[in-house]
């Protein structure tokens, strides 16, 4: 099966074809960080418009160079979670092209994608396993059987891990996309001048919550503020390391957590934040120590990408699942309501 993925749900225009024997034939991706920078985070109005621009151009290079343009057998489409104009733009021309090519279509979660991307590599993990979905959106750790048999363990009470490195960068004046930026400037500090808490690790169960560390950090900061109302570059880069050592400490530790309640050895990572370095390297250091793996998909198939949806729809489709006509978005789709393949 040959299959057209479609993936707009939050700012990225992401489109792929993937094919179930020869593997992905073509993936394109759009970014709309230049439309967003500006106001320090996305406007979904503004992202719904623009995904009207880009999207129908962008099927239209793919599916040049994937030479696919007349041997589509289905269309994926990102159905939730996410911003519902955004949603609906990808489902409305999923869905229609879908019709006019008169083969199946289906609406895809978006984090199943994700869960599933690390599958695109060439030493893919084996089911089953322990998922890690930690975005600005989203932290989950989710037990994972088989394509569809997912068990939630735990999840963020508050804000998502993505979310508070965003809400670090605003505080230390860093650009839009302020994940990355955070990661940037806690190369150059020094992880030990401060200690900031490992939220929840203190106690028992899987669930997350980064509200309190969001503050000690917003505290930290204003406690070393200068005249222009920030700390000099070094404590930024200080206060930047220290906050991301407690997040990626704290994820480690839950993931230990998990794979022990789950009596698994391998570990999925996606969504992204699982790009973070210093993350990567101190799951891999963790779960060694353990006889465990952790595996990830490429970097860019860790952010929202076209190629997870196509892989996705690919496997629900070879399931003989299907979209009815009417479209159909979810700005809120718990994961594991999901049918089995």
């Amino acid at each position: 099966m040959r299959v057209l993925g479609i993936e707009t749900s939050c700012d990225e225009t992401g489109v792929a074809v993937y094919d179930s024997e020869q593997g992905l034939l073509a993936h394109e991706l759009y970014s709309q960080v230049a439309v967003h920078s500006e106001y320090g985070g996305v406007v979904p109005e503004l992202a719904s418009r623009d995904h009207v621009r880009k999207l129908i151009p962008l099927i239209d290079r793919v599916l040049n160079a994937a030479d696919s343009h007349e041997k589509i057998d289905g269309v994926a489409y990102t159905s939730g979670p996410g911003l519902i104009g955004a949603l609906l733009v990808g489902a409305s021309v999923g869905r229609s092209l879908a019709y006019s090519l008169g083969c199946p279509a289906i609406g895809v979660h978006h984090m199943e994608g994700h869960l599933l991307a690390p599958l695109l590599e060439e030493n893919p993990p084996a089911f089953p396993f322990v998922a890690l979905l930690v975005s600005g959106g989203h932290t989950q750790l989710v037990e994972v059987k088989s394509i569809g048999d997912y068990t939630l363990l735990g999840e963020s009470l508050d804000d998502a891990a993505g979310e508070a490195f965003d809400k670090t960068a605003k505080m230390l004046d860093l650009d839009y996309p302020g994940g990355p930026n955070v990661a940037r400037i806690a190369e150059k500090g020094d992880r030990a001048r401060f200690t900031f808490p490992r939220p929840m690790t203190d106690r028992p169960g899987l669930d997350f919550s980064f509200s309190g560390l969001k503050t000690f950090t917003l505290n930290t900061v204003t406690k070393y503020a200068g005249d222009n109302g920030l700390p000099d570059d070094q404590t930024c880069a200080d206060i930047a390391a220290a906050f991301q050592e407690a997040v990626v400490d704290t994820l480690v530790i839950k993931c230990r957590r998990a794979l022990k309640q789950c009596g698994m050895k391998t570990l999925v990572i996606a969504g992204g934040v699982s790009a973070n370095t210093r993350l990567r390297i101190k799951l891999e250091q963790a779960l060694a120590k353990i006889n465990s793996r952790v595996f990830y998909a490429r970097n860019e198939f860790c952010t929202d990408n076209g190629a997870m949806i196509a892989f996705a729809g690919c496997q629900r489709l070879l399931g003989e699942q299907h979209s009815a006509l009417n479209i159909d978005v979810k700005p809120r789709w718990p994961l594991d309501s999901l049918p089995n393949t």
